[in-house]
């Protein structure tokens, strides 16, 4: 099979497994199994025929709509399952038929759902992170790079933003991040190791800082408006995953 064949199969591939991520987005902060009862529409609970349950073709062919009640379909579905298929197809070309590439899908899922979730709910659930943070650390006994790496992650990951978080509050008598970001922080520095969490903290304290100051220059918020920070943290540990390696070398290379 050709590189391009391959490539192609491989993003289809991650059409469908986006389109299970939305079943997680959908339900996990709802508490509810992923496994029952089958897909649905959310407006009139009607079961799912398989041709209307096709990732992004069905929302193409339905153009948005329920067949049933013609209610409107979340542009957030089609765009999950194009981001995942995106992103299997990168990691396929960056790291090739290797187990490194199977642990950098699993961690490209991960934080695609973290990010949406994170994005509507404000929340990061623990049936991610807390997982997460043992799958991680277990890959890394294999792969690089390396159980050390990915045990001074975790623990560095986590303590950074738990020492933040306890310095702004007793700085400014109000919580300013959550445990969830604390966990989630773990879990990349599990997956990647700690230079690449530090890159995934710099790149996503970077840029919350961009878009929260572009809001209160449009007025679309103040100084207090609570930023979901663990939408940045999946941003920047998804560029780390691909590109922190060359972000660090390009960096040190000023020294």
């Amino acid at each position: 099979m050709s590189d391009l064949a391959a490539t192609i199969l491989i993003g289809v591939f991650g059409l469908a497994v986006g389109s299970f991520l939305n079943v997680c987005i959908y339900r996990l902060p709802l508490g509810q199994s992923l496994a029952w009862p089958s897909s649905r529409c959310t407006s009139c609970s009607t079961p799912l025929r398989w041709y209307d349950n096709v990732p992004l073709m069905s929302y193409l062919v339905l153009r948005g709509r329920c067949r049933n009640c013609k209610a409107s379909i979340s542009v957030m579905y089609p765009l999950v399952e194009v981001v995942t298929a995106i992103a299997f197809m990168v990691g396929y070309r960056l790291f090739g038929p290797q187990p490194l590439l199977v642990e950098r899908l699993l961690f490209a899922c991960a934080m695609i759902v973290l990010f949406v979730i994170d994005l509507q709910h404000r929340i990061l659930p623990n049936v991610i992170t807390l997982p997460g943070l043992v799958v991680g650390f277990l890959f890394n006994l294999f792969l690089p790079p390396g159980w050390l790496d990915s045990l001074i992650g975790l623990i560095a990951g986590g303590g950074v933003l738990l020492l933040l978080a306890e310095a702004y509050y007793r700085i400014r008598k109000e919580e300013g991040l959550g445990m969830g970001d604390v966990k989630m922080l773990a879990m990349i520095g599990a997956f990647l190791g700690w230079k690449l969490m530090l890159v995934t903290l710099v790149l996503s304290s970077f840029l919350g800082s961009v878009i929260g100051l572009g809001m209160i220059a449009l007025k679309l918020g103040d100084m207090k408006y609570a930023l979901p920070f663990g939408t940045f943290l999946a941003i920047g540990a998804l560029v780390a995953s691909v590109a922190g390696d060359a972000i660090l070398g390009w960096y040190l290379s000023f020294y």
